[in-house]
């Protein structure tokens, strides 16, 4: 398949909907993916707190919050196993921080491709504000899913941020990126825009990022939020002009689509402009770190 269309979900969390009205909103944009033609669809990281979220005043504290969540989180992932597979769409679920088998406090983003089947990637780099606040750690793997239009990776949030993880997947195939983020300032937000910027052109590869927008109540830690979800291209005559194919407005809910070209990928791997992945200088790569460690 050398066309797949992607479908970004940038979610307000500013309504405080409980379970239900969660996992509803979150059919509709799965169905209206659907109803696009869509390969895969998209959501931020942490975006299930909004089913915690209450107009009262009560806030939930660190650990009332992440029991809640890892509670919720089989409903979550039945509900989305069962809208990939009624819309035949594969869902990259956001991210739902939740306690694992072995007691840690993880966060884990779900996929689920277009059988039901799902796969998991927690992770990695948590920041230290989750560290501190949540307690949470970050997940020991990242592999590449197989998916029915070639291997993808999820990068969560933070994990953009660091070259070698999208440049391992990229190795193993992956020529799609998908960055679910949850970022609560405009700074925060274009960190993680820039890297994935970058992480697109030095790896030649598309980035599909999907933040969380608005302010949400009863939620101790988790009150602002900040995105501008996009379609990021490399940098070169085939693709965007200035590399964004699609961009959502800023901090309002609402999707956004591209359709992605998997050859052009090839073409500039092979006769671009310029032509990162090939022109590493593996040679160098040993004889420096070697170097660093005398």
């Amino acid at each position: 398949m050398s066309k797949v269309r992607v479908f970004s979900v940038q979610k307000s969390l500013s309504e405080p909907l409980g379970e239900a009205g969660f996992l509803d909103a979150c059919a509709h944009y799965v169905r209206s993916a659907g109803e696009a033609g869509a390969d895969f669809a998209v959501f931020p990281e942490h975006f299930a707190m909004q089913a915690l979220a209450s107009d009262g005043l009560e806030r939930l504290g660190a650990e009332e919050t992440v029991e809640r969540l890892t509670a919720f989180a089989p409903r979550f992932r039945e509900r989305f196993a069962e809208l990939a597979r009624a819309h035949q769409v594969n869902v990259i679920a956001g991210s739902i921080m939740r306690r694992v088998e072995s007691g840690a406090v993880r966060n884990v983003a779900h996929v689920f491709l277009r059988d039901g089947s799902e796969l998991q990637q927690e992770k990695l780099q948590p920041t230290p504000d989750e560290r501190s606040f949540w307690g949470m750690t970050g997940g020991d793997a990242l592999d590449v899913i197989e998916t029915d239009c070639g291997p993808v990776a999820v990068l969560i949030c933070y994990d953009s941020e660091f070259p070698e993880l999208a440049r391992r997947v990229v190795d193993q195939g992956a020529r799609i990126l998908f960055v679910p983020y949850c970022t609560e300032t405009r700074a925060g937000h274009l960190r993680v825009t820039y890297c994935c910027l970058a992480r697109a052109i030095e790896n030649q590869c598309y980035v599909v990022t999907s933040g969380c927008a608005g302010d949400l109540r009863g939620m101790e830690n988790f009150d602002l939020n900040y995105a501008q979800s996009a379609v990021i291209t490399p940098c070169d005559l085939p693709f965007a002009r200035d590399g964004i194919a699609a961009e959502a407005s800023e901090n309002i809910e609402m999707t956004i689509r591209a359709e992605l070209d998997l050859d052009l990928l090839d073409w500039a791997r092979q006769d671009g402009a310029v032509r990162n992945l090939g022109d590493r200088r593996l040679d160098l790569y040993e004889s420096v770190w070697k170097g660093r460690g005398a």
